[in-house]
């Protein structure tokens, strides 16, 4: 299948910012993730909606409401100005391409593309001083199917507000921006920016050492049974109420045949921790409404230590619920806003610690589950698929499937996902896209 760009462009705001909002300062969470673009694609099937106009209309209309949608998120049409710790909202405007593709949506939608052949849908901005914030590719295939793909830069947004930046654009596309929710640009006043040194980064993989994504499909019927398995000892559930959640049954599993592996490569267990990030808005007390625009992230870390953590699937999601329940607790109990960042900081430093004295084998997870990346419509109707990325690096993103399964994008050394693909469980409890 080939990927043809065919036009390239920048889409500035529809209205120029007024100069005395030209320069907006990051705040202090949006300090802690680093300059990389997060990415998704939308995927629509050619029905009678998309049928109705052609091409060249469609994206017309994506590019007018694109536009229009950057007038009020202003700042992504901007450049991001590190040594001073700013958005510089000068309107450059989001990169734009237009691509036609020699095949049919339906080869993707029959998992006839591995991971690493679909980021041909997402556009590719490296990040740099003169970079833009997001980009935005739009693919046409010859059945009339249509695809948007579309990164944004993780200093600046977290998944919740890049949905809202994305679902505010199909609305605008469907129907104008009269209904919105309009973003607020306010965090930085309550966590300002800080003149501190940075968290270290994590150890860079190692060089010439190959990584490969592969998709597991978690079926809502295997979800629902793994659940009874893990409440089969329901006195420690790790203090958080109700039953084990999707995400943490499917994170359990996961994690389950990651510790398998490496035992198998070194021939004993070793410690391990994963990471979790957990979405603070609706954990704190603290007045953030919920339109604000920015990262408002902190981690969860949940520890295997051979010889006192056991491996049952029970086990694994009851360190996992103790951790994010730890988290949720500390963002409950921050009574003022420094407290709240001593708390993310603390979190994001301790992992990438860890991962750079290589003393566990760590692992990094995410979810998008719970999210409406199933609610963006353009105005030909709902997507078909939604897909997430392959990396250049080892990691876990947990997708919703259409039908309230989850699908899990993995990225690991191409030598572990062969044993990966090979654990009993995770050939028993999913559906492996070759």
């Amino acid at each position: 299948m080939r990927v043809e760009i065919i036009a390239r462009k920048f889409i500035s705001p529809s209205s120029s910012t007024p100069p005395h909002l030209r320069s907006l300062k990051i705040s202090a969470l949006d300090q802690l993730l680093p300059s990389v673009y997060s990415g998704f694609t939308f995927f629509y099937s050619a029905d009678e909606n998309i049928k109705g106009a052609k091409p060249s209309e469609r994206r017309k209309q994506l590019e007018k409401s694109l536009s229009e949608i950057l007038t009020l998120y202003y700042p992504v049409a901007g450049r991001y100005v590190e040594e001073n710790l700013l958005i510089d909202c000068n309107d450059q405007g989001v990169e734009y391409l237009e691509a036609e593709v020699s095949g049919r949506l339906s080869q993707i939608l029959n998992g006839e593309l591995q991971p690493e052949q679909l980021n041909r849908f997402l556009p590719y901005p490296v990040a740099s001083p003169t970079s833009p914030l997001a980009a935005v590719q739009i693919s046409t295939f010859e059945c009339g199917g249509l695809a948007v793909g579309v990164r944004i830069l993780h200093k600046i947004s977290d998944f919740v507000t890049s949905m809202s930046f994305v679902n505010g654009w199909a609305t605008t596309c469907r129907v104008g921006t009269d209904e919105l929710l309009r973003p607020s640009f306010h965090l930085p006043y309550l966590f300002p920016a800080r003149e501190t040194a940075q968290i270290r980064n994590a150890r860079p993989i190692k060089s010439g050492v190959k990584v490969m994504t592969r998709t597991f499909t978690f079926s809502r019927s295997t979800i629902a049974s793994l659940k009874v398995i893990a409440r089969s000892r329901d006195d420690d559930l790790g203090g958080r109420e109700g039953q084990p959640s999707r995400v943490d049954i499917v994170t359990a599993i996961i994690w389950k045949a990651l510790i398998k592996v490496a035992e198998a490569k070194r021939g004993y267990l070793r410690p391990s921790a994963l990471i979790h990030p957990v979405e603070m808005r609706r954990q704190i007390t603290l007045p953030v409404p919920p339109n604000y625009f920015g990262n408002m992230l902190r981690l969860a870390t949940a520890r295997f230590v051979p010889n006192e953590s056991k491996m049952g699937l029970h086990d694994l999601v009851s360190l996992i619920r103790q951790a994010i329940s730890r988290a949720v607790m500390d963002c409950r109990k921050a009574t003022n806003y420094d407290d709240l960042l001593s708390c993310a900081s603390s979190s994001f430093r301790e992992g990438k610690e860890e991962a750079i004295r290589g003393e566990i084998d760590l692992y990094t997870f995410s979810s998008w589950c719970g999210f409406p990346i199933y609610e963006v419509d353009f105005g030909w109707g709902k997507p078909s698929w939604v897909s997430n990325t392959h990396k250049p690096v080892p990691v876990v993103n947990l997708l919703d499937t259409k039908d309230g399964g989850v699908e899990a994008w993995i990225t690991i050394e191409e030598k572990d996902m062969i044993l990966f693909q090979q654990d009993p469980e995770i050939i028993a409890f999913t559906i492996s896209q070759e």
